[in-house]
């Protein structure tokens, strides 16, 4: 049986990843932060907690005694390293904390390993937000692409890339980054623009809310749904050599696309319920994401099964369960 570690284990990502995995018959472990409310902690993963499928224990990443003992412990086979702050415009609000988890913790995530086990294959989770607001001609985005950051989030991530790209190099250790664009569901925090329309939209649709208070809707992304891209981290990891992959749908919609389309699905009117507040937008704004899954399609024999519609529209039957029942 193989043993798989997933830092970050309460996301939306460890969530679904913990799932195949066990489908996989891996013995699943996973880190979590002491937080004083832990009875929110886990629910994305509380049936798999209750059922005794998933080992949790504490850990820090901007602890790198903490991340020793665990993965010196564990001895995984597999590192799936999700933990991160993810959220780009909290980013602007929390620099050194976005800088401090996610590039230093990454480092000790990295030096854990190379001390305990060099055989540990890694998937680090990167991020499109590495490209900032540069594209090739095609206007597409790909693993070639330069990449330019335009929030601290970005950087924290493309120096956590860079790291794991020269580790693997100068030790020899199998470290692969998944590029992934925008990937959601109804697991997504509803403080994250798609879950936010969607659960908010509910809201307004069942009179528990008035508006849906947005900031920049000319914003376009590659938007995609997590159980897909999970499978593509899987994947990654059970190839002879390592490398990095963009993971994306090659498809992308404006956040007025997203809001109108939620809408027009529950019968609301745009010029009724939508508000835009100025506090919401970043101070650099990220414009235009579209990635180009290729080399991914080709290697790993990878691609997205869910449209944008058909994910969408899972979100809302969910939160409309959720608040209709």
């Amino acid at each position: 049986m193989k043993k798989a570690l997933i830092t970050g284990a309460n996301g939306q990502d460890a969530s679904f990843l913990a799932e195949l995995l066990l489908q996989k018959d891996y013995k699943v472990y996973g880190t979590i932060r002491r937080n004083s409310v832990p009875e929110s902690q886990t629910t994305r993963i509380s049936s798999l907690r209750d059922d005794n499928k998933i080992e949790l224990v504490y850990a820090d990443l901007v602890d790198p005694t903490s991340v020793d003992a665990v993965v010196n412990k564990i001895q995984p086979d597999e590192l799936y390293h999700l933990a991160a702050q993810s959220h780009v415009r909290i980013s602007f609000d929390l620099p050194n904390y976005t800088t401090q988890t996610n590039a230093i913790g990454t480092l000790n995530v990295l030096e854990a390993v190379r001390k305990t086990n060099k055989q540990i294959k890694i998937y680090n989770a990167a991020s499109s937000e590495m490209f900032g607001n540069s594209f090739d001609d095609d206007l597409f985005q790909r693993e070639t692409t330069p990449m330019h950051p335009v929030s601290p989030y970005g950087c924290s991530k493309l120096f956590a890339y860079n790291l794991c790209n020269n580790y693997k190099q100068a030790y020899n250790m199998f470290i692969s980054s998944g590029i992934l664009f925008n990937h959601e569901s109804y697991r997504r925090g509803i403080n994250f623009v798609t879950n936010k329309v969607v659960h908010d939209a509910v809201q307004v649709s069942v009179g528990k809310k008035t508006k849906i208070r947005l900031g920049n809707l000319e914003a376009q992304r590659d938007w995609g749904h997590a159980k897909d891209y999970v499978k593509a981290m899987w994947l990654m990891l059970q190839q002879y050599k390592p490398d990095n992959f963009v993971i994306a749908t090659g498809e992308t919609h404006s956040v007025r696309f997203l809001v109108e389309y939620v809408l027009s699905k529950l019968n609301l009117k745009f010029h009724e319920c939508v508000e835009i507040d100025p506090n919401l937008f970043r101070p650099e704004e990220l414009k235009y994401l579209k990635g180009d899954c290729s080399f991914a399609r080709k290697s790993l024999g990878w691609k997205p099964e869910y449209t944008f519609e058909s994910m969408i529209d899972e979100m809302i039957d969910y939160w409309c369960t959720k608040y209709r029942s």
